[in-house]
């Protein structure tokens, strides 16, 4: 992508922005930690950058040839959904729920995002997530309890946490491939990170370098079978 065609980028960003009903703040948070920033890009006052165009486009899964040229759908097809149109499969709308925990996943490149979805869930609250997926063990109940379903979207940038909320942290071999859900809290050191469970039963705080982190999502909530 040029640096020409990422001039228009910001007013189409601002138009899928508003098309969500979403402020500044809630746009772009979870992808830059200044969010002032974008104002005078989705201006056109001001060009987006290569690498945070990027990470725009990956998280809201947005049309990098219509966000150039205005030509084509504003929203790409993923991966899974382009793989049933290969196959003249039926499209299913809504976000996969996937049965896999993913500490099955822990180590190796295996990503359990692939894995095939049980049913799509259709929940507009949670529509922009990456998946759904059941909760194994009690170590953060009573906040989310086994058997119940979590809806997670990937965090791009890593420095912009919610301090006390819930997380699936995916390590590397530096912290053992560490896969847990844990709440996130802040460390003294900057480049550390506290996990701690929600059950009073489990003591002790697990702490890890930011740096081992491979992959990070936020649990946007749960919802129950009979939401479904």
């Amino acid at each position: 992508m040029t640096d020409n065609q990422r001039k228009n980028f910001g007013p189409r960003l601002k138009e899928i922005r508003l098309a969500k009903k979403m402020t500044l703040q809630e746009f772009y948070s979870p992808i830059a930690k200044h969010v002032n920033n974008f104002s005078p890009i989705e201006n056109g006052s001001r060009m987006i950058g290569k690498r945070l165009s990027e990470d725009v486009v990956r998280h809201y899964h947005i049309n990098e040839t219509w966000l150039a040229t205005g030509v084509g759908k504003i929203f790409s097809v993923d991966d899974a959904l382009k793989e049933a149109v290969k196959n003249n499969s039926e499209i299913q709308q809504g976000v996969p729920f996937i049965n896999v925990n993913p500490s099955d996943y822990s180590s190796g490149e295996v990503n359990f995002l692939k894995e095939k979805a049980e049913y799509y869930v259709n929940f507009r609250p949670f529509n922009d997530c990456d998946a759904y997926l059941p909760v194994y063990g009690d170590s953060m109940y009573p906040k989310y309890s086994s058997g119940e379903i979590i809806a997670i979207r990937e965090v791009i940038n890593k420095d912009i946490i919610q301090w006390g909320e819930a997380y699936l942290v995916m390590a590397d071999e530096s912290a053992n491939n560490i896969t847990t859900v844990k709440l996130l809290f802040q460390h003294t050191t900057p480049e550390k990170i506290v996990l701690r469970a929600a059950n009073p039963d489990y003591k002790g705080d697990t702490i890890l370098d930011k740096i081992a982190i491979r992959r990070l999502f936020i649990l946007k909530g749960k919802i129950t079978r009979n939401q479904l």
